[in-house]
């Protein structure tokens, strides 16, 4: 009986050979096949077509039509984009300082740097990118959009977006920079009693984790740690193995944090934890919609394993891998070979692209009808992207303090108020700061409601002779004064910070800024107060909250 069921095995793996090899040789067919056809139509066109043709960019336009059936990471980099990539890889380059991404057929502002040009000026992670320099989005991929916000040292770009919530175009002139990018942009002790690590990573580049290890060490020796707050808020992602790393210095060794699955045996790969537990306080991660990709591995892991408390906002939900191979003519092609899985079994990934033809329709994903848990038996849901275990939102920005950035008011104001007041105590926001900002508005005429004031002018002229309309245009030119007035107060608090932070910005640096931010951050204080309670902790991980 034994010896027939060896038979029986041995006869299945060979029809199952059998039909992996005619699979094979089915897809090589089709490929010799179409390819044939597709390199005679290309010859045609080139050689026959009435009007001379570019061989070079036929081809290169029929490359990318194909590649945008795939996804928006799917791309081929010719010699110039090559060498773009490279630079941009290091970290070290001329732009504006953003991170581009593509969502719901949009080319997006994923993350703006911190500290670049775009922070400054107010763009904001999830603005569409509608042009530049007028030269429409619409078909771009966004490696293309960081070449073109790519250039000399000083030069000019003006970006047109579209952000939720706001009805009109928004232009933003920025001036290009050269951008360092680092790793750990930024480390404090926090808390009341400055017992709480801070650590903000900004991507995940080479070195990030050792630079995560050198901040943590830093921390513990000015002070026996309570707890530690990660944050991961607009962070664009990176190296897949820098997040492992990182993953690595809060749990035991043997922990499987992240399996890449893809078509390819060889691309599907199982990253697991082998170092030592280096800290074990409590740890709060941060996200928001700018939290991508490693980003998200490293939040999604730590959520999964029950060993960090998530706060924020949802994710931005990239869960696909890709690598770079080398193409003939010092070109390149990026191509998505896996997904992301982390510990519980789900995908990070938000969207389902159709490949149904050029600019194929995405989906958005539903939330999956598997149900996975957590290592103590939470449930998560799988298809958009990591949600906190904590939300805490960021109110939008109003229109009047999107066209305050916009114009460098605030930042014109601040640069004014300091070079009068250079030894003021900038410990507090200054007495009397908001009532000098509107009169600051007032000397260089800033007026939101231009549009507006127009059609009360064209109303003055098409009434005028009529029998009390004079009284009635002033009171509309009243209610528009008091409309400006409630709009300014409403944005009052939002005013007075981004003043505050300005000028942290001129009497400290950046540095200065950043902490100064801290001690304003909603979802940072939601932290601290999180890690001062550490059985509300618990009892999050442990599923009681649930």
């Amino acid at each position: 009986m034994a010896k027939y069921k060896s038979i029986l095995v041995l006869v299945f793996c060979f029809l199952c050979t059998g039909i992996v090899k005619a699979q094979q040789q089915d897809i090589y067919f089709l490929i010799k096949k179409n390819f044939s056809i597709f390199s005679q139509t290309y010859e045609n066109v080139a050689l026959e077509y009435v009007d001379v043709i570019d061989p070079e960019k036929l081809m290169r336009i029929g490359i990318d039509a194909m590649l945008e059936t795939l996804d928006p990471y799917t791309v081929l980099y010719n010699e110039s984009q090559n060498e773009q990539a490279e630079i941009l890889s290091r970290g070290n380059y001329a732009g504006i300082g953003i991170e581009a991404g593509y969502r719901d057929g949009n080319v997006v502002i994923v993350a703006p740097v911190e500290g670049g040009t775009a922070e400054r000026v107010g763009l904001k992670a999830g603005d569409v990118i509608v042009a530049i320099d007028g030269i429409s989005t619409e078909n771009l991929q966004p490696e293309e959009v960081q070449t073109l916000t790519a250039g000399e040292v000083g030069s000019e770009v003006t970006l047109t977006i579209q952000r939720f919530g706001v009805d009109q175009m928004l232009d933003f002139t920025l001036k290009r920079e050269r951008i360092e990018v680092k790793n750990v942009s930024h480390t404090a002790l926090i808390g009341d009693n400055e017992d709480i690590g801070y650590i903000k990573l900004a991507q995940f580049g080479q070195q990030s984790a050792d630079e995560i290890r050198t901040s943590m060490i830093e921390l513990g020796e000015q002070k026996d740690l309570k707890g530690l707050v990660l944050d991961l808020r607009d962070n664009p992602g990176g190296i897949l193995q820098e997040a492992v790393s990182i993953i690595d210095k809060f749990v035991e060794p043997g922990l499987m944090v992240v399996e890449n699955r893809g078509r390819i045996a060889e691309y599907n790969q199982t990253f697991s934890t082998n170092e030592p537990v280096m800290f074990d306080k409590p740890v709060v991660v941060l996200i928001n919609g700018g939290s991508a990709s490693a980003s998200e591995v490293v939040s999604g892991a730590l959520q999964d394993l029950d060993r960090a408390v998530v706060v924020g906002e949802q994710s931005f939900g990239k869960g696909l891998v890709q690598i770079v191979k080398p193409m003939p003519y010092n070109t390149s092609m990026k191509v998505t070979i896996a997904r992301y899985y982390i510990p519980s079994g789900r995908s990070i990934q938000s969207v389902d692209y159709t490949h149904e033809g050029r600019n194929s329709g995405v989906i958005k994903r539903e939330q999956s009808s598997n149900v996975f848990k957590t290592k103590n038996g939470r449930e998560v849901k799988e298809g958009r992207g990591i949600e906190p275990d904590i939300v805490v939102e960021t109110g939008a920005p109003s229109l009047l303090e999107i066209s305050l950035l916009q114009k460098g008011i605030i930042f014109d104001f601040a640069t004014q108020y300091f070079a009068g007041n250079p030894d003021k105590d900038l410990k507090t926001i200054p007495q009397g700061i908001f009532e000098g900002f509107k009169n600051y508005l007032e000397k260089v005429n800033f007026d939101t409601s231009d549009e507006l004031e127009g059609y009360i002018d064209i109303l003055e002229k098409e009434l005028k002779g009529v029998a009390g309309s004079e009284s009635r245009i002033n009171e509309l030119r009243t209610l528009l004064d008091q409309q400006k007035d409630q709009e300014l107060q409403n944005s009052r608090k939002f005013i007075e910070q981004t003043i505050w932070l300005e000028l942290q910005t001129r009497k400290g640096g950046l540095s200065a800024r950043t902490n100064a931010s801290l001690s304003i951050d909603e979802q940072l204080k939601t932290a601290i107060d999180l890690i001062k309670k550490p059985a509300a902790i618990e009892d999050i991980l442990d599923g009681e909250n649930n």
